[in-house]
């Protein structure tokens, strides 16, 4: 995506990258777009890179991207609906999504709870909370989903061999 500014019609909230710390955009400020992915948006406001959910694209002037979840509706929770939520979070400033990055440990599914482990390319990485937080909103959206539970783990330590071969070549560390 180029970057382009943009104009917040509406006041939103936002997180700080890398710190996670929620702030407030009024109306009316320019931010600099640099990346929109899985419906959500990583701006750059005052020198400081910050994070805007999907759920306020329309501050940003631009249409919600509600997450489809194709296939026959049933009463328990689809792992490959889990898995679509998980493509659907983007690191804020990598173009690939957390599970091409091989972010996620393990999914576990009981009864309409989703226990979820995941690392961070970095053990000191200061976003581990704000991810960890879009995770559980994105994954609630999942049909049948009642409860989710996120935990950082860094064993195994992350490696960029755990990326797919479609998020090593298009970082092009493969």
């Amino acid at each position: 995506m180029e970057r382009r500014i943009v104009t917040i019609v509406r006041e939103c909230k936002a997180r700080l990258v890398p710190t996670g710390d929620p702030v407030t955009i009024p109306a009316g400020t320019f931010v600099t777009l640099t990346q929109s992915l899985g419906g959500t948006f990583t701006v750059v406001i005052e020198g400081n890179m910050a994070r805007i959910a999907g759920a306020d694209a329309d501050a940003l002037g631009l249409p919600v991207e509600a997450l489809e979840f194709p296939g026959t509706p049933s009463k328990n929770v689809d792992e490959a609906h889990v898995w679509i939520a998980l493509r659907s979070v983007y690191d804020p400033e990598i173009p690939v999504n957390i599970a091409e990055l091989g972010l996620i440990y393990r999914v576990e599914i009981n009864q309409g709870h989703v226990h979820i482990d995941m690392t961070l390319t970095a053990p000191g990485c200061g976003m581990g909370p704000v991810l960890v937080e879009e995770v559980k909103e994105r994954i609630k959206t999942v049909p049948n989903v009642e409860s989710v539970e996120v935990d950082l783990v860094f064993d195994p330590p992350w490696s960029r061999d755990m990326m797919s071969e479609e998020a090593q070549l298009e970082l092009g560390v493969f």
